[in-house]
């Protein structure tokens, strides 16, 4: 009997030493499990590629509910798992997702693609902003943008825009925007006038080159191209269109004078008359200058309107959106002539003696 409690006790001591090893073992599993399952859910609710600049196109269909646009976010490598994300939006209680295209990057946060979904546009917090005024040439962007902002020099900047495999490269990128105008013999830079005036975010310490041109070339295609059809209507291309919006950049001082300074020149272009806008001299000539003389106006430059008809071969600034619009939609005038007072205020007339009776009275000469 001794002996049976014995061994007894001893079976007792072996289960209790094997129920502890498969304790210890499921204590192990779990928690390797568990640590697992935390890396998973805290690496798929980082960005996934911190340091990426790709741009990545999400086409979300009208319609689409949030299963089927996580779905699409991880298909295009947006984020990294569509249930983590699914669940994560339900925990911050956000909805009403709206249909679009966006172009999304592997950089960016959970919050920030969710942000850029219920807005419409893309979101993202930027290190800091660049902007790009109205009214200024390639030149003056390489010297008191680029330089001023970034890493980069003038001489830097100037180089990339003007290089000719990068140009190349830019117009199979944009076909519609970059045409073979751009290229055209007199054209002093190709991307004049096509890197748009605006406030740009930036989201990268270092950002290249690339990513900054084609920020504002993005920017200009999506200003531009909006108005296709009613180029395709006026059989005119994207190139006339920023062209002729340069001239009223330079020229205008307040919203209204677009408007009018478009019909004086329509009117002008009608008549076969040279446009006689001194901005276009001065751009021409390559140097600032507060005032034209008698003997600049017979500088000969095919972007001079005073020694040739028609518009120059090419943008002579960076035109707005409200400078474009004017473009399109002038106002109906019968004017040929305005001059700029010493206030800078404008001053339209119809017929030359009027325009030399506003010259006498604003100017004084």
């Amino acid at each position: 009997m001794f002996e049976r409690m014995k061994e007894k006790k001893k079976e007792v001591r072996i289960v209790r030493r094997i129920v502890f090893i498969i304790a210890l073992v499921l204590l192990i599993v779990i928690g390797i499990a568990g640590f697992r399952t935390y890396s998973y859910i805290s690496n798929a609710l980082d960005p996934v590629d911190p340091d990426s600049e790709k741009i990545i196109t999400v086409e979300v269909p009208i319609g689409s509910n949030l299963d089927s646009i996580s779905a699409l976010l991880e298909e295009n490598k947006v984020i990294e798992d569509a249930r983590v994300y699914k669940y994560y939006v339900k925990f911050k209680n956000e909805s009403e997702f709206q249909a679009g295209t966006y172009d999304l990057l592997p950089s960016m946060t959970l919050d920030e693609i969710t942000e850029s979904l219920k807005s419409g546009k893309v979101y993202r917090e930027p290190l800091y902003t660049i902007n790009v005024p109205e009214g200024i040439t390639l030149v003056e962007i390489a010297e008191n943008v680029i330089a001023k902002n970034t890493d980069y020099t003038a001489e830097e900047f100037l180089e990339k825009v003007n290089n000719p495999e990068y140009v190349a490269e830019l117009m199979v990128k944009y076909p519609e925007l970059l045409t073979d105008e751009i290229l055209a013999e007199d054209v002093k830079f190709p991307l004049e006038g096509y890197l748009f005036p605006a406030t740009y975010p930036i989201f990268d310490e270092d950002p290249s080159l690339t990513v900054l041109i084609e920020q504002m070339l993005n920017t200009t295609q999506a200003n531009v191209l909006q108005y296709q059809s009613v180029l395709e209507e006026l059989e005119k291309s994207p190139h006339w269109l920023v062209t002729f919006a340069s001239l009223l950049e330079e020229e205008a001082t307040a919203q209204s004078d677009r408007e009018t300074i478009a019909s004086v020149f329509y009117n002008r272009l009608a008549d076969e008359m040279p446009l006689q806008t001194d901005p276009t001299v001065i751009y021409a000539m390559g140097k600032h200058k507060e005032r034209l003389f008698n003997k600049d106006y017979e500088y000969e430059d095919p972007y001079s309107t005073y020694q040739n008809k028609g518009l120059p071969p090419g943008p002579i600034a960076n035109a707005g959106l409200s400078s474009i619009q004017a473009v399109l939609d002038p106002a109906d005038t019968q004017y040929f002539y305005f001059l700029a007072d010493k206030e800078g205020i404008n001053h339209f007339a119809k017929t030359y003696d009027e325009h030399l009776k506003n010259r006498d009275k604003y100017i004084g000469q």
